[in-house]
């Protein structure tokens, strides 16, 4: 997996979260994992295809994701229900499609598949491709991580 499949990622993550929710975003200290990774109480997982394929997981804790749907929509939240993961994954659903907008910079060209989303804590997850990319993310209303499972695809048809 190459590193400059990050950078998409960070600046989709930047542009919809100021647009969203006004709120900046800060790039944690990027990471390599292997194999299992830590969930938290809520998680994202969008596939991609095309001439890169695999997985990308956001993972956010639950405090952030009910602070994030309370400024979108007004509403004091304290439960992650069907309203709240709807608004989550469409969240990641904007944030995953305008990174693939920019990783036609780097001439490839992807498409991503509706997002699923996971409620609950769950000690860890295995995304079966082996090693990620972590970007961790720092708000003012919370951290989260972006896990990129991405490799190129040999046969961008399939």
């Amino acid at each position: 997996m190459r590193a400059e499949y990050i950078n998409p990622f960070y600046q989709a993550t930047q542009d919809v979260f100021r647009l969203m929710l006004s709120i900046e975003t800060e790039q944690g200290k990027l990471g390599v994992v292997e194999d299992m990774v830590p969930g938290k109480e809520a998680n994202v997982v969008i596939g991609v295809t095309g001439d890169l394929k695999g997985t990308i997981l956001f993972s956010f804790p639950k405090e952030m994701v009910l602070e994030m749907v309370k400024i979108m929509s007004g509403m004091e939240m304290d439960e992650i229900d069907s309203f709240v993961s709807s608004a989550l994954g469409e969240v990641a659903n904007i944030v995953g499609g305008n990174a693939m907008t920019y990783l036609t910079a780097n001439n490839l060209t992807c498409d991503i598949v509706p997002p699923q989303v996971f409620v609950g804590v769950n000690k860890s997850m295995s995304m079966a491709s082996g090693k990620a990319l972590l970007l961790p993310l720092i708000t003012p209303i919370g951290e989260f991580e972006i896990y990129i499972f991405l490799k190129e695809n040999r046969n961008p048809q399939a």
